[in-house]
């Protein structure tokens, strides 16, 4: 898709262009400093809250990863845009409750907030009934170790929400694909701090599944550091869309 949909008002698309072309030169910049190639790093643009209407117009600009926090709106947007003729690749990022793995695993490509056995298992068994292929599975990890902010805990051997157990149910899951791991810098705590805690995370993680080299990490504020320490995708909003409280 390289024209924008009729639905899409040519101001709001130059406004989406203008923040498109900021974002990628932060992340062409952020990898060169790091060394990395530009190719090793993928922009998810969070589109919550923003309408249908903008995910088309970013298709339109080469957009190809769409992320959304809640199933009520990501399903219906997900929809609207497949009608549009769009076809961007869906993640789901945000707090996953057990009764919406259904709907999410009819339009999303990947889910990367598994963070409990029951969660994962609760995925697979809908993606198992309502999917031909395997759902991607990032597994949330908590850097902190604040079980309140969601997150599998690195250092736990607990059944549910250990990382180890997380990460082995997801893996021999017959409808999910292991694919890595995601986390978000806790409040607080600089984005050196954070990232350089979950980089050493995830060398313990692939060492152990080495197929899962997937890091979402990183966003508007915080993606340059993200991408220091390795991060394979950045989720951004505001950067991209603007505050949601500006437009029309």
């Amino acid at each position: 898709m390289t024209d924008a949909h009729p639905s899409v008002r040519p101001d709001r698309r130059a406004e989406l262009a203008a923040g498109l072309a900021r974002v990628r030169a932060r992340i062409a910049d952020a990898c060169s400093a790091a060394g990395r190639d530009r190719s090793e790093v993928v922009m998810i643009a969070v589109t919550k809250t923003y309408p249908a209407s903008d995910v088309l117009a970013l298709a339109s600009l080469g957009v190809t990863d769409v992320g959304e926090n809640r199933d009520r709106e990501a399903a219906g947007k997900a929809a609207e845009v497949t009608t549009a003729g769009a076809a961007p690749r869906w993640h789901f990022i945000g707090q996953l409750q057990r009764n919406k793995c259904r709907s999410v695993v009819r339009y999303a490509d990947v889910v990367q907030s598994v963070d409990s056995v029951r969660l994962a298992r609760a995925l697979d068994a809908a993606a198992v009934a309502g999917r031909d292929r395997p759902l991607d599975v990032l597994v949330q990890v908590s850097i902190d170790g604040d079980p309140a902010r969601g997150g599998a805990l690195a250092d736990s051997a607990d059944p549910d929400t250990g990382l180890g157990p997380v990460a082995e149910v997801v893996a021999g899951a017959d409808g999910l694909r292991l694919a890595g791991l995601m986390a978000v810098a806790p409040l607080g705590w600089e984005p050196e701090r954070a990232f350089g805690r979950l980089a050493e995370v995830a060398r313990g993680f692939r060492a152990v599944h080495p197929e899962a080299a997937a890091l979402s990490a990183g966003m508007s504020g915080d993606l340059e550091a993200a991408i220091t320490y390795g991060a394979t995708h950045v989720r951004v909003g505001s950067a991209l869309l603007g505050m949601r409280s500006t437009l029309r």
